[in-house]
């Protein structure tokens, strides 16, 4: 017994009478790896309780990512009590350098309130299909800086928290309502407009990834410079991959037309060319 406690009293660290003992580290170590063993029952319990629909999952996440960061402060600040560093003092010793790093970090704190916000605020949820500065990506990870982002190409991005929740987002997964698309095509003049009104409508329905294609509309829309121009309206789930789906349709209507002899037209400029007297040729009034 005398062995283990002069261990546990040896000093491992001094500088003047500060000092920090085998048992201090003991203490820290302990405070961490229990913080991180009720953060595993608290993430296994909310888990549990949830029943896989997409957005409590994201609700789910949101409320572990608050505890999560809420029991890491207490946990460091019980660590720094443990090793005798008084953050009252800390602060008020360094407060001169603190107003430093806060010009400094300017953006890096308002990325964090901006992380706060978004997990308490419940706006942007994992899963949720955004459009960021003209770009669409799959939010897979909100952090409490930044947030991860998946493109249409599968590349990942980082995305700051300040872009989501100071600039102007579309969230394309945060409406009851069904989102509706449209290809616009032109066809020649003197093309059958039912024809192309059918083919177009027979088009969309030919695609799986379709939903509601009771609503499935081809509209007329307006005599073009070229063209006489259409818009197809359809609905999809797939809001993420739309693109993709959009060209399989643009393969089947341009596969229809070919097969019924409708041509989409060249752009056409009529250059009307008007013949001018040469310099020095007279002129006849009469």
């Amino acid at each position: 017994m005398d062995t283990i406690r002069h261990f546990i009293e040896t000093v491992i660290f001094r500088i003047g009478k500060y000092e920090v003992q085998v048992s201090d580290l003991l203490v820290v170590l302990a405070i961490f790896f229990v913080t991180k063993l009720i953060l595993w029952v608290i993430r296994k319990a909310i888990f549990r309780k949830s029943n896989g629909d997409r957005r409590e999952m994201s609700n789910v996440y949101s409320l572990c990512q608050i505890i999560k960061y809420l029991l890491w402060i207490f946990a460091i600040l019980f660590m720094m009590q443990t090793l005798g560093i008084s953050i009252t003092v800390l602060l008020a010793g360094s407060a001169a350098l603190l107003v430093g790093i806060g010009l400094g970090l300017q953006q890096t704190f308002n990325d964090f309130i901006s992380g706060v916000i978004l997990l308490i605020e419940g706006t942007t949820r994992i899963g949720d299909v955004l459009e960021v500065d003209g770009q669409v990506v799959e939010i897979q990870e909100i952090g409490i800086r930044t947030s991860k982002g998946l493109t249409r190409d599968d590349i990942i991005v980082i995305i700051p928290n300040s872009a989501i929740t100071n600039s102007k987002v579309i969230n394309w997964s945060h409406q009851s309502k069904r989102t509706r698309f449209r290809i616009d095509v032109g066809v020649a003049y003197g093309s059958d407009v039912d024809l192309v009104v059918k083919i177009l409508e027979a088009s969309a329905l030919e695609h799986p990834d379709i939903s509601h294609k009771e609503n499935i509309e081809a509209r007329f829309v307006n005599f073009g410079n070229s063209s006489l121009d259409f818009q197809l309206l359809f609905f999809s789930d797939d809001v993420f991959r739309i693109e993709k789906v959009k060209s399989e349709i643009r393969k089947i209507i341009n596969r229809k037309f070919i097969e019924n002899n409708i041509t989409i037209p060249f752009p056409q400029v009529d250059l009307h060319v008007k013949d001018v007297p040469r310099s020095g040729e007279a002129t006849s009034l009469f």
